[in-house]
């Protein structure tokens, strides 16, 4: 679930903090070594057939177009997933070709998600807003905020319809989680909307994820979209948000050209920082998102290559 109507051409928790982690060792984190991890997923890249059985693109639902690669579906197939199509699929080759890193990048974004999840639940925040949410993955942001606080409240936003009925069908039986088909790109409309509001109280403090998804804006456009959130939080709020970045102007021009899902940005730093605003960067403050750890300096660590996410948790006063 990630990316909306303007952008998709289509139309898309100190033990806690441990425990996550190994939870991350599912079939869609495979606890191998780097060059292994990926020597597979070139296997499946370069022969994506092999994977056709188990995915679902031999039933697409109906409504949508699956000869149209879904940013969504695409992210879903870096991170091991089922729900994605051909057309996605070969989409995904072709950036895990041009860029091989990117495919370690994703999944190092969806650690930072639970991390960035935990350490909020840890610090008391209940409520949780998932801003352009993809389709659902395991760990689920309910799923990490429970496993600290099992009072806690999630609502998942997206605007892909197959996604939010996806996502609808997986939370028909949860008390603490639901979702909302809305816009991202327009704040006042989420935030009034009554499937957010059904579950989120703006009079509280909220952690608000806008994981992957600042890159498929301009940098002005993107400040006044977070703004737009930020504004309206609670103090003792959080906001967690993580960006693609490739340090290879010849690479990224090669990607953006490719990826014909969504026209995206590649964000620096200072733009990144300056997307939280006046809000006070939580230690290690921006970082690349493998090195992220709420309130814990970061321990150096450079990219795997030229294509990398950054990330940080903003709180605001």
């Amino acid at each position: 679930m990630r990316r909306h109507r303007s952008r998709d051409r289509q139309h898309r928790p100190e033990d806690s903090h441990r425990q996550h982690d190994r939870r991350h060792n599912t079939p869609h984190h495979n606890p191998c070594s780097h060059d292994e991890h990926l020597r597979r997923l070139t296997v499946d890249f370069t022969y994506p057939e092999a994977n056709m059985s188990s995915t679902s693109g031999d039933s697409p639902s109906p409504g949508f177009d699956t000869s149209v690669p879904n940013i969504a579906r695409v992210y879903d197939f870096f991170l091991g997933g089922t729900d994605n199509y051909a057309a996605d699929r070969a989409l995904a080759a072709q950036i895990a070709e041009l860029s091989p890193d990117w495919v370690q990048a994703c999944r190092d974004n969806r650690s930072f998600v639970g991390r960035a999840v935990t350490w909020a639940a840890g610090q008391g925040i209940r409520q949780f807003l998932d801003l352009g949410a993809w389709l659902p993955t395991h760990p689920a942001v309910h799923e990490s905020a429970g496993g600290i606080a099992p009072d806690a409240r999630v609502c998942y936003v997206d605007n892909d319809p197959a996604v939010v009925a996806h996502a609808r069908a997986l939370l028909a039986t949860s008390a603490s989680a639901g979702v909302a088909e809305a816009d991202l790109s327009d704040p006042a409309s989420v935030l009034g909307h009554p499937g957010v509001t059904s579950i989120i109280d703006w009079s509280e403090p909220v952690c608000v994820l806008l994981a992957m998804v600042v890159h498929f804006y301009d940098p002005v456009t993107a400040r006044e979209l977070v703004g737009g959130y930020a504004s309206r939080l609670a103090p003792g709020s959080a906001l967690a948000i993580s960006c693609g970045r490739n340090d290879d102007p010849q690479m990224w021009q090669r990607m953006r050209e490719n990826y014909t899902a969504a026209t995206t940005y590649n964000h620096t730093r200072d733009d990144l920082r300056s997307f939280f605003g006046p809000l006070h960067l939580v230690p290690p403050g921006l970082v690349v998102a493998s090195a992220w750890r709420g309130g814990r300096a970061a321990a150096p660590e450079r990219p795997h290559g030229p294509a990398y996410v950054l990330a940080a948790v903003g709180v605001k006063p």
